[in-house]
C-alpha cells in the first residue's frame, strides 16, 4: 500500500481565510492576495518608528507590481501612539507619507481584543510556524504566496532591510 505524505500546512488555515474591514469601512478579503507575498505590519502615527511609513511606501512602489503587497493595521496598543480615528489615520498617512498600500481599520494586535488576523499571526496553533508576540509598532509578518507565515521581523528592522528584500525577490 502506498503512503502519501501530506504537504506542510495542508490542514492549516492561511491568511487567505480571513476578511477584515479596511480603513474606509469596506470588506478586505485576504483571498484576493493569493499568489502574492504579503507583509503585514502594525502601524502608529505618533511613534519614533512612524518614519518607517516612508520606507514601506517605497517598498510597495518598487515591488507592488511584482506579486508583493503590504497590508497595514493601525493599532493603539503601545503607549497610545495611534489615538486617531480611521479617517484621521488615513489623512495623516496620505498627507505625510503618500501611503498607497492597503490600510485596514484600527485594531488591537495584542490583549483580549486582539483581532482575528493577529490571532493567526501570533499563534502557532493557527499559523503552523511559531508563537510570537507583537513587541511594538511596525512589527512585520512575512506571508508567502500561499498565505502561510514565513518570518516575523522585529519592529526596529527597516522595511527595506536586505533580508526583507531578499525574501521578496526569492
Amino acid at each position: 500500500m502506498e503512503s502519501k505524505s501530506k504537504p506542510m500546512n495542508e490542514n492549516k488555515i492561511s491568511l487567505h481565510d480571513y476578511a477584515v474591514e479596511d480603513i474606509n469601512g469596506d470588506r478586505f478579503d485576504f483571498s484576493q492576495l493569493k499568489g502574492k507575498k504579503v507583509m503585514v505590519v502594525n502601524t502608529a502615527s505618533k511613534c519614533g518608528l512612524t518614519p518607517q511609513y516612508e520606507a514601506l511606501e517605497a517598498l510597495y512602489k518598487t515591488y507592488g507590481s511584482k506579486n508583493f503587497t503590504i497590508v497595514a493595521f493601525p493599532s493603539n496598543n503601545f503607549m497610545g501612539q495611534e489615538p486617531g480615528t480611521d479617517a484621521q489615520i488615513q489623512t495623516f498617512c496620505k498627507k505625510n507619507y503618500g501611503v498607497t498600500f492597503p490600510l485596514m481599520s484600527k485594531v488591537d494586535v495584542k490583549g483580549k481584543g486582539k483581532c482575528s488576523v493577529y490571532q493567526f499571526l501570533t499563534q502557532k496553533s493557527l499559523n503552523g510556524l511559531k508563537d510570537s508576540e507583537v513587541k511594538w509598532n511596525f512589527q512585520k509578518y512575512l506571508i508567502n504566496e500561499n498565505g502561510f507565515l514565513e518570518q516575523v521581523i522585529s519592529p526596529r528592522i527597516a522595511p527595506n532591510d536586505s533580508q526583507i528584500i531578499a525574501w521578496i525577490k526569492k
